[in-house]
């Protein structure tokens, strides 16, 4: 017995160094780990199509990610965190909660969740809570004033932080979410893309969740045990546009599974000449004069 307690000891410690300290009590069931897989595929995969990695140089590439206390920032974090253990995110990665000054927020949850887990991080306090209900009224949506707000103090964070990205948790329902609401109500073919640079062209933003279910995230939260902080800004408001159209893509998924992925596809399967964008194809000079031309010309 005695000679079999190191070798049990060793084995444990082993066991728990083989994972990022996020991971250390997660279920060992199949479908945890076909989940946690498939979540690392897509974020991998996102991460690869849209080039979010870029060339090597000298210095290593920094990531702000941003974390709200929700499902989806937590699960963006911790996959990111996953993939940079595993060693195929040669990134350095640096937390960030924008604490905007909410009534009744926990501000004790996101420090002690990051220090216990040994993730850097930088707790930011800014009163956005008083400047969005100040300026609006108490019945209007806040979601867009209060998202300016938050991306811009991120925005800040990250040139601080020497950051070369800032990182957000959306996922596949929230970009079709925005197409439709641009569609419906902006008139306009536009989503959330997974990799942009800011209008002042010093800070990228990723969004490395793109292809990422968001049922899958709140199956992934809840294994992981996340404590979830509820947004009881926008969160408490009812009749959201955006709530409509999560409620109208569920419908569609319903009456037709499989529409939501067959919808991001088309997202990447974009056809200027099938559409009526002039900026985007030369109608004008598109004639049979013109296709003859073409095909004659070696």
């Amino acid at each position: 017995m005695e000679n079999g307690a190191p070798a049990a000891v060793a084995n444990d410690a082993e066991q728990s160094d083989a994972c990022h300290p996020m991971f250390r009590n997660v279920p060992s069931t199949v479908s945890f780990n076909k989940l946690r897989k498939r979540l690392l595929r897509q974020a991998r995969q996102a991460i690869d199509d849209f080039a979010m990695i870029g060339p090597e140089t000298d210095r290593k590439q920094r990531w702000l990610v941003a974390l709200s206390g929700g499902k989806d920032s937590y699960g963006l974090l911790a996959l990111l965190l996953d993939l940079q253990w595993r060693g195929l995110l040669p990134v350095e990665l640096v937390a960030c909660n924008l604490d905007q000054g909410q009534p009744n927020f926990p501000k004790y949850i996101l420090p002690e969740f990051l220090e216990r887990n040994g993730i850097p991080h930088r707790i930011e306090y800014r009163d956005t809570y008083s400047v969005v209900t100040e300026k609006l009224a108490e019945n209007s949506t806040y979601c867009s004033l209060c998202s300016r707000l938050r991306r811009g103090h991120l925005y800040r964070v990250a040139r601080e932080e020497n950051c070369d990205a800032l990182v957000l948790g959306h996922h596949r329902e929230d970009i079709l979410e925005t197409f439709f609401m641009n569609f419906f109500h902006g008139g306009r073919l536009a989503a959330m893309p997974p990799k942009l640079l800011n209008d002042e062209g010093d800070v990228m933003v990723f969004r490395p969740l793109a292809y990422c279910a968001e049922d899958d995230l709140a199956k992934f939260a809840d294994a992981m045990a996340f404590p979830i902080i509820p947004c009881d800004l926008c969160g408490s408001q009812d009749g959201l546009q955006r709530n409509a159209m999560k409620a109208m893509i569920a419908g569609i998924e319903k009456r037709m599974p499989g529409r939501k992925d067959t919808m991001i596809r088309a997202l990447t399967n974009v056809r200027p000449s099938h559409l009526m964008d002039r900026s985007l194809f030369d109608f004008t000079g598109l004639n049979i004069q013109s296709n003859i031309q073409a095909e004659e010309t070696p």
